[in-house]
């Protein structure tokens, strides 16, 4: 690991930021950002003085998914477990997760968002699940996102990668709400959220969160496994090369 921290945590009013801020490579998933994200979290999660987390980022990326430089040179069954252990963390922490997000979402990052309870998009907010460009699957990140979406346009976007915009993303249960002013909506949410009870809030996201959670313990390890063999695969080595080489993959030829 680096110096440099990755991942903040600020608390103010109850409310503790958790701010993704590795600009350099888009806040893709490394070793570092990972575990450095798994510990503001459970920080926020234990703070007697945290009713809420807000889960944001600095710059155009929310999370552009996985550091392809680390997956190309690497085994990924190791950071696919963890990816899995932060998901779960997300989704069982004592607190309500909001997803503050005006900036691009990829692949793994998707799965983040999946994991909250709430998220809010701006409106330069855009996603994508790329995994089959690469040669790839949504493997990990399927225990939250498929429980969030609608089956069809699971196919739609789990196959064809495509770009689409916060509107859609709302309308396929991705995110809870597509707004002008991300801030804003947050703040009226966490007021919101200060009128419950912290036994109502706690017991209310265990109800919310059911099938989330009945994903992660029935597929979760089934999903690591698959990452990891995946990632070991020549078609997906090829799909890195080529990503970080900024060229197409030979099968797009």
């Amino acid at each position: 690991m680096t110096d440099t921290e990755l991942v903040h945590l600020a608390v103010d009013g109850g409310i503790a930021t958790v701010t993704l801020d590795s600009p350099h490579n888009r806040n893709a998933l490394s070793r570092q950002l990972v575990a450095e994200l798994t510990d503001r979290l459970r920080a926020a999660g234990t703070a007697t003085d945290v009713r809420t987390v807000v889960l944001t980022h600095t710059g155009t990326t929310f999370c552009a998914g996985a550091d392809i430089s680390e997956a190309s040179t690497t085994p990924m069954s190791g950071t696919a477990g963890a990816l899995l252990a932060l998901l779960r963390l997300i989704v069982d922490l004592p607190r309500p997760v909001i997803g503050s997000i005006d900036g691009n979402v990829r692949a793994g990052g998707v799965g983040l968002l999946g994991a909250c309870d709430i998220v809010v998009a701006g409106p330069r907010s855009t996603f994508a699940i790329t995994e089959a460009r690469l040669g790839l699957a949504a493997a990990v990140i399927s225990v939250t996102v498929l429980p969030r979406i609608d089956s069809r346009s699971a196919a739609r976007y789990y196959l064809t990668g495509a770009t689409f915009d916060a509107t859609e993303a709302q309308r396929i249960g991705l995110v809870t709400l597509a707004v002008d002013d991300a801030e804003s909506a947050v703040a009226t949410l966490n007021a919101d959220l200060r009128k419950a009870s912290p036994q109502g809030l706690l017991e209310s996201k265990f109800l919310a969160n059911r099938g989330v959670r009945e994903a992660i313990e029935r597929y979760g390890d089934e999903m690591v496994e698959l990452s990891a063999r995946l990632f070991a695969s020549g078609e997906a080595h090829e799909g890195m090369t080529a990503f970080l080489e900024r060229r197409p993959p030979r099968w797009s030829a």
